[in-house]
């Protein structure tokens, strides 16, 4: 039973179909360079003035033939802009998905992060970052896929989605490290079968050449103590009053052109004490460049950026990117990403402890 809203007119016959845009963008497409072709025909078969011979007829032949190629290059040009612009948009779409914004506060930890593009008209790059609130601890992962594109954008997905479901199920570090190994390369074989599919379906025995990914895994405990594993990757920087590398020891290779070793030893960086805040970066900062070669000095940035406390990470991050934009005086060749996360706890001492043991506290 149908049943009409009271004083609605009761309609009758069909309803007119609709024209979708999508149909209308499709037939000025094809019909414009057709009616641009059809005019330059009948011009030079209909048209007395084509037929002459004399300066001034073939003046006026060469203008209408220009005007018609010239219509033609216009046209091909903005369909083509247009086609362009609609895939950035859809670019810049999925990376917001695959990136998507970071929690202002974790654990007791302000958080921030930020991503300088190499280009305007780039919106689709390999920087990766997240951070997750486990039962382990404060989880971060800040890892840059080798070049650009969709192909860095795929490469991405796959690391950051293995790092989302294992930090939260493995236990301990080296365990979220081998699950991002083993997802980055299921990854490489199923693209490298999409790209030579006369294998027959066989996994190659080098899935995609020249392909790796720096990561840098980190675990912040609930007592400040900061644990890590390197994989090349930059390390990060501690603010306290001013910059300070952090040093864990000798980082183990990118994934992907190596199997990483049977034994992953955690790297101990010390204590993230409250107020104290630590940067993570990709190489892109560190690597821009000014005129004359030299690179960026991140470390004086920072140590510039935090020298009225506290420490803010957002005005962090927009320092440090106003400093590598005028050191470069143009947009870096590389992207460049930055998290920087504060540790807000508060500083409670122990009962029964001797005077200076503490604790912290979410």
């Amino acid at each position: 039973m149908i049943r009409m809203r009271a004083g609605a007119p009761r309609r009758t016959g069909r309803r007119p179909p609709r024209v979708e845009p999508t149909r209308i963008r499709r037939a000025l497409t094809l019909g414009l360079p057709t009616v641009w072709g059809a005019v330059a025909i009948t011009y030079k078969l209909a048209c007395p003035l084509a037929q002459q011979n004399g300066l001034g007829a073939r003046i006026v032949t060469s203008a209408v033939f220009f005007a018609v190629g010239t219509g033609l290059i216009l046209h091909v040009r903005g369909g083509l802009l247009r086609e362009l612009r609609q895939l950035r948009e859809i670019a810049g779409a999925a990376q917001n998905v695959l990136l998507r914004p970071l929690p202002p506060r974790v654990e007791g930890l302000t958080v921030a992060a930020g991503r300088l593009s190499a280009s305007r008209g780039a919106t689709v790059g390999g920087d990766l970052y997240e951070v997750a609130a486990t039962d382990h601890g404060v989880r971060v992962v800040m890892g840059d896929v080798r070049g650009h594109g969709l192909a860095a954008l795929a490469t991405a997905a796959a690391v950051l989605g293995s790092f989302r479901e294992a930090a939260y199920e493995e236990p301990e570090l080296p365990l979220v490290l081998r699950r991002l190994e083993r997802a980055l390369g299921r990854h490489l074989r199923e693209r490298s079968r999409a790209e030579h599919p006369a294998g027959g379906g066989a996994a190659p025995e080098t899935p995609v050449a020249e392909e790796f990914v720096t990561v840098l895994l980190m675990e912040i405990g609930p007592d400040g103590e900061v644990t890590a594993l390197n994989c090349g990757h930059p390390w990060p920087h501690r603010l306290s009053g001013r910059a300070e590398p952090v040093r864990g020891g000798e980082p183990l290779p990118p994934l992907g052109p190596f199997p990483l070793p049977p034994e992953l030893p955690l790297l101990h960086c010390g204590s993230l004490l409250p107020g104290e805040a630590l940067v993570l970066h990709t190489d892109g900062v560190e690597d821009a460049r000014d005129a004359a070669g030299r690179f960026f000095p991140l470390r004086d940035a920072l140590t510039e950026a935090v020298r009225v406390p506290p420490v803010v990470p957002q005005a962090v991050i927009r320092a440090v990117y106003d400093q590598l934009l005028r050191h470069a005086g143009r947009l870096p060749a590389d992207d460049a990403a930055l998290l920087v996360l504060r540790n807000d706890r508060k500083w409670v001492p122990l009962q029964g402890e001797a005077v200076g043991s503490a604790s912290t506290v979410s």
